[in-house]
């Protein structure tokens, strides 16, 4: 007497077929999500270091220089101008680069923010411009939003 059905062989053969095409289609969609997610943490990141900053300005009356840099949140500069009333760390942990591991930019008094800073990452690629995930993460508000 023949049995009617698959093999287990012919059912692995298509299980991996299902397998493949479903990587082909739903794979780009996983791997564009990945980047939006690695955007908003580096938003995230941006304003927890904004927060300190202005806890830092608030306390010293005015913000770190771009030569004192970040380090400024989690140690008292040693160069000028020397906050007279550091009450730091401002930061638990150090945040000093991107969620792509490039530094973040921090200019003081800033381009974009002149009476205050600019604090930006580069995005994925690590350089100027760029759209999705290589898009740059600001601190400012841009024109275009």
């Amino acid at each position: 007497m023949k049995q009617a059905g698959l093999t287990s062989t012919q059912l692995l053969v298509v299980i991996v077929v299902i397998g493949i095409v479903a990587a082909v289609f739903l794979a780009p969609r996983i791997l564009g999500q990945a980047g939006k997610v690695l955007q908003a943490q580096a938003a995230e990141e941006i304003e927890t270091i904004g927060i300190a900053l202005d806890q830092y300005a608030k306390d010293n009356g005015d913000y770190p220089s771009t030569e004192q840099g970040l380090a400024a949140l989690w140690e008292k500069p040693e160069l000028p101008p020397i906050p007279t009333n550091w009450a730091g760390p401002y930061l638990k942990i150090p945040i000093t680069t991107d969620p792509w591991g490039n530094e973040y930019v921090y200019i003081r008094p800033g381009v974009h923010d002149r009476y205050g800073y600019d604090l930006l990452s580069f995005g994925r690629d690590g350089t100027e411009g760029g759209t999705g995930d290589a898009e740059e993460v600001v601190s400012w508000i841009r024109p275009d939003e």
